[in-house]
């Protein structure tokens, strides 16, 4: 937080702002799950927040400082931010053809 926070907005409109360390952990869970934004916890704060500044922040080139400032604090020799999100079907781990369970399902079961 200490290199991204200069570079957010300070401009308080309206009501009281939602911390923005408690919304940028709310972007970035909602960004590894590829959950949908209104499953975001409410430990993050009211979900329409994150999308509103995931947006505002994005239209103003926000993220771009903050990528271009993270990857300028960094002292190594590669740069690297890669995520990998496979879906598999609901019975895809099960392996039966007829929805038998299979033994180990039963065994950790009991």
């Amino acid at each position: 937080m200490v290199v991204i926070e200069p570079l957010l907005p300070t401009k308080v409109l309206g009501v009281k702002r939602v911390d923005d360390s408690r919304v940028l952990k709310g972007i970035f869970w909602r960004l590894r799950t590829g959950a949908p934004w209104a499953d975001i916890p409410s430990r993050y704060g009211p979900h329409t927040t994150c999308v509103n500044r995931f947006n505002r922040w994005r239209r103003a080139g926000h993220w771009q400082r903050i990528l271009e400032a993270v990857s300028a604090a960094y002292e190594g020799d590669v740069q690297m931010i890669d995520s990998s999100s496979i879906r598999v079907h609901l019975h895809g781990a099960n392996g039966s053809k007829k929805g038998d369970p299979v033994a180990w399902v039963a065994r950790a079961a009991a």
